[in-house]
């Protein structure tokens, strides 16, 4: 990665935009979602900028660039059409290790703005890494039709009951299982359709019931050919679910940013055309865990005894041609 993602504490952030035209007042709309501990240094401002100094009562610096204004200031957006007047202030900002994004001059910034799908509190930050704007926007356009308007009020729901699960579901697993449940079924649908009283009110029903403990699964995907593109949304699914994932090194290495992040990776010294490694996968799934086991192209898997007696849940998928 060119970039490395992050998402800063908007309660720290001290901002500067030096600038007053109509792109700085796309900067200060975007703070703006987050804080309103901004400084805005320009002699002259549009419109739209001295609407928002206003009616957010934010500092003006009413002079044009001087340095010597950045104590206290860790993040800076120079919006000026002079790029010498941005050099001077990337110049500035470098050495004392404030973030600097200057408009339009990437070679100049410390960090770039991604694009952004805002779903309050889920945050969707995208990336081209300045390569290709136009594909990223065509990305975002895609996402933004698909995720729901109400899909932040997933997340509100989730943390406002979040300590009543975690004091009747015993076990991280359980909880997580529980969580799965709830959001993917009727009172996830609940709350996207904006009937948040009765999601409440099945939650809570729901919660006087003992969860049971998740059951353990192995799930052999052959991926035929290995290209991502070929995953099915039923393997999508069950990658996203997995505990623990197994693969040798004919397996593509791409195929593991499908997994869910925090899963188990154990990587195979043998080849699984050669001898494909039951007792371990077994004897994680007999735990309660769900394991995902890559396998390069596509063959009938070996007999083999321990998994034939066992009575964990077996499935075999395949990518499509």
């Amino acid at each position: 990665m060119k970039y490395f993602p992050i998402f800063l504490d908007a309660n720290n952030i001290s901002a500067m935009i030096i600038g007053g035209g109509d792109v700085a007042a796309r900067k200060i709309e975007l703070l703006l979602k987050c804080t309103e501990n901004i400084v805005v240094m320009s002699k002259s401002v549009s419109p739209s900028v001295h609407r928002l100094i206003q009616s957010h009562n934010l500092l003006w610096l009413e002079h044009n660039y001087t340095s010597g204004h950045l104590a206290n200031i860790n993040l800076v957006i120079a919006a000026t059409d002079n790029s010498t007047i941005n050099k001077s202030v990337a110049d500035e900002a470098k050495p004392l290790n404030i973030l600097i994004n200057v408009v339009d001059q990437p070679e100049l910034c410390t960090y770039i703005t991604p694009a952004i799908i805002d779903r309050s509190p889920i945050i969707i930050a995208m990336s081209s890494s300045g390569s290709a704007p136009i594909l990223l926007r065509m990305l975002r356009e895609q996402i933004e039709k698909i995720l729901p308007n109400n899909y932040g009020k997933l997340a509100e729901f989730s943390f406002k009951f979040r300590d009543h699960v975690k004091a009747r579901v015993k076990g991280l697993r359980n909880r997580r299982t529980f969580w799965e449940m709830t959001l993917r079924g009727n009172i996830g649908g609940a709350i996207l359709e904006g009937e948040h009283v009765h999601a409440e009110q099945q939650l809570i029903s729901s919660l006087k019931h003992e969860v049971p403990p998740p059951q353990g699964e192995i799930v052999f995907i052959h991926t035929k050919t290995g290209v991502p593109d070929k995953l099915t949304l039923q393997i999508h699914r069950e990658m996203q679910f997995a505990d623990a994932v197994f693969y040798d090194e004919n397996v593509n290495i791409d195929l593991l940013e499908y997994i869910r992040r925090d899963a188990d990776k154990y990587p195979q010294s043998i080849c699984s055309t050669i001898m494909i490694n039951f007792q371990h996968a077994l004897d994680l799934s007999e735990k309660g865990q769900k394991i995902i086991y890559l396998l390069s192209g596509f063959s009938q898997l070996p007999e083999n005894s321990a998994l034939l007696s066992s009575t964990i849940r077996k499935k075999e998928l395949v990518c499509a041609d």
